[in-house]
């Protein structure tokens, strides 16, 4: 699926997604789920083709294998397998999505959610110049957005953000650098407090609490952890340390509804606000993080933006809106809330595996 505006982060410049989706066929319904990895391992360990390979040799038949009562007893059916993340996510969400469906509920009220109307923000990629950052800020502030996040690296960030700040001196903003910066950094980081940040987003290591617990005592901006957070134990570990003021809850990242909703519940518990973040997902797994970011600590913008902004068509209907306030309604359909075009996923589709006539694989 080529996207309709280049998306470029410190990891590189990505122009299409490769999407693998899940299909599932449970019960007389027909549940999906998406892979959130990309293309190179750059982002996680994990990509499109290692999720191709565990989800039919290992992880598929793993589940197939149980006795299947919900969406919760699927992390317990792919233990077995180390990691692999959003791979597992990839067949949990379908299996919540059937669920909801089987029940006849929203998917949203599943998880437990309980809010009808969700805040959305933006994620602004570094562009080929400063003004066409700018152009893109002025365009998404038009469209009603909550929030401007920017992409941040070693030489685009100071000037970014006093561009951003001299011309739009209120707007709610913030910045995310993908482990950008090491701590040797830290003076230069934390000029960004001058900017009246939201937050910043994982500024150091992917895999590191203690120099970010470090890096926080020396900042007024709040960190934000994203990479660094795997399941509930890593946000427990990180607040207790105070890495971070905010949690980035990604249900891939996670490993699916079951673990995001467990994280949630460790960051409510300890008064740390969430909100939900993208990895350039088509509306099938769009339509999750919308329902994820109905749990009542989601209180931040998250990253879930309309169809349009990434698609020149994408592949649910409705495509997933959003008003002019800057919010998606939230439905009361069974499930997901969005069908799942399937003639024109068809027409993408470039590789497919059905495993036991149950589950489908795509790419």
């Amino acid at each position: 699926m080529p996207l309709v505006h280049f998306f470029e982060t410190s990891f590189g410049r990505t122009t299409d997604r490769r999407v693998l989706l899940v299909e599932l066929q449970l019960d007389g319904v027909t549940a999906w789920g998406e892979c959130v990895a990309g293309e190179h391992p750059y982002y996680s360990e994990e990509t499109i083709e290692t999720a191709w390979y565990v989800i039919h040799e290992e992880l598929a038949p793993a589940l197939l294998d149980g006795s299947i009562e919900s969406g919760r007893q699927v992390p317990s059916l792919l233990q077995r397998v180390r990691g692999h993340r959003m791979a597992k996510a990839a067949l949990e969400n379908a299996v919540w999505d059937a669920e909801a469906q089987i029940k006849k509920v929203p998917l949203w009220k599943l998880l437990g959610g309980t809010r009808k109307e969700i805040a959305c923000g933006v994620s602004l990629g570094i562009q080929d110049s400063p003004e066409q950052l700018l152009d893109q800020v002025e365009l998404e502030l038009a469209a009603g957005y909550q929030r401007i996040k920017v992409k941040c690296k070693p030489g685009w960030d100071l000037q970014i953000f006093e561009g951003i700040r001299n011309r739009w001196p209120e707007i709610l903003l913030s910045c995310d650098a993908n482990s950008a910066y090491t701590l040797a950094d830290a003076e230069h980081l934390k000029q960004f407090d001058r900017f009246n940040l939201l937050m910043i987003e994982q500024p150091l290591w992917n895999d590191d609490f203690y120099f970010h617990a470090a890096l926080q005592k020396q900042l007024k901006t709040r960190i934000c952890l994203d990479e660094a957070i795997h399941h509930a134990r890593s946000a427990q570990a990180a607040i207790e340390l105070g890495s971070c003021g905010i949690i980035n809850i990604k249900v891939g990242r996670v490993g699916g509804f079951s673990e995001a909703v467990a994280v949630h519940d460790v960051a409510q518990r300890n008064n740390i606000p969430v909100w939900c973040g993208g990895m350039l997902e088509s509306g099938i797994g769009r339509s999750h993080n919308v329902a994820l970011s109905t749990l009542p600590n989601f209180s931040l913008p998250g990253d879930v933006s309309a169809s349009k902004r990434y698609w020149k068509e994408d592949i649910v209907e409705p495509e997933i809106t959003v008003s002019r306030n800057g919010t998606i309604r939230i439905g009361e359909e069974p499930g997901r809330g969005y069908r799942a075009k399937t003639d024109l996923i068809d027409r993408l589709t470039v590789r497919k595996k059905t495993i036991r006539q149950a589950a489908a694989v795509r790419v």
